[in-house]
């Protein structure tokens, strides 16, 4: 990333205004539809690296809006510990080199998360469960965003599952973001992956991903969002296919 093209640069702040409309109106997706649109035009390092600062600052804006965040880190803590430690013992295959390995991993994580969502029922886990759920949740969470750079699977469906209001899910989930988001730049940097030209361009993207937020929570009020929701992810679904047959 020592050369950076205009073109890069408006490649870059297209998909961080976009991804931010997306998060605007739906509360999540930043993280995932930057790496699905970015991982087809550079490697998933790369694209992994740039969205390390944009997404942390959405979801801490996202975290420190809701009610109660004591009782959230109380609650969710062993699966957070989970998440950095999957996400340490994963960051290898992202940073390998074999950028088709990671290319097919990361198609597979947004197909089977797009799929997943668009075709789940709702459900609730009994609290007395989370004791052993969260930690595997964490670990297997980690594990995949380690490896993909998308911290969607399996956490976000778990977190909604908890039963949560609504103010404090939406802050449960910038939590669970925020938290991958820093065991990702870690692992990046432990692996010398995480390099300053690429700071630099990741502290660009912030501004369109801030504007694209707030058009998005602007479009929301005439948008329906569950509309709107479905066709992203049948969209991300065909991006994931995409990428998983390119890999393959």
């Amino acid at each position: 990333m020592n050369d950076v093209s205009i073109s890069l640069l408006l490649a870059v702040a297209a998909t961080f205004f976009v991804a931010g409309i997306v998060k605007g109106i739906t509360g999540m997706g930043l993280p995932t539809v930057a790496m699905g649109i970015l991982g087809g035009l550079l490697s998933p390092v790369t694209a992994a690296s740039l969205l390390i600062i944009p997404s942390f600052t959405t979801n801490v804006w996202q975290l420190i809006a809701g009610p109660n965040l004591v009782a959230v880190v109380r609650r969710l803590w062993p699966m957070l510990a989970g998440v950095f430690v999957g996400t340490l013992a994963s960051t290898s295959v992202l940073t390998g080199g074999e950028t088709r390995l990671s290319t097919v991993f990361l198609g597979l994580a947004l197909t089977a998360y797009a799929i997943y969502t668009l075709s789940a029922k709702p459900y609730h886990i009994d609290q007395t469960h989370e004791c052993w759920l969260s930690p595997m949740i964490g670990l297997a969470t980690g594990l995949i965003a380690g490896a993909t750079g998308v911290f969607v699977i399996p956490a976000v469906p778990y977190v909604q599952a908890l039963g949560f209001e609504r103010d404090a899910l939406v802050q449960a989930l910038g939590l669970s973001f925020t938290i991958s988001t820093i065991a990702l730049a870690v692992g990046l940097a432990l692996q010398d992956a995480f390099q300053l030209d690429g700071v630099a361009l990741s502290s660009l993207a912030v501004l369109p991903a801030l504007i694209g937020m707030w058009a998005g929570q602007y479009m929301r009020k005439a948008v329906s969002p569950a509309t709107f929701k479905r066709c992203f992810l049948i969209a991300l679904a065909l991006l994931g296919m995409e990428m998983l047959l390119r890999g393959v």
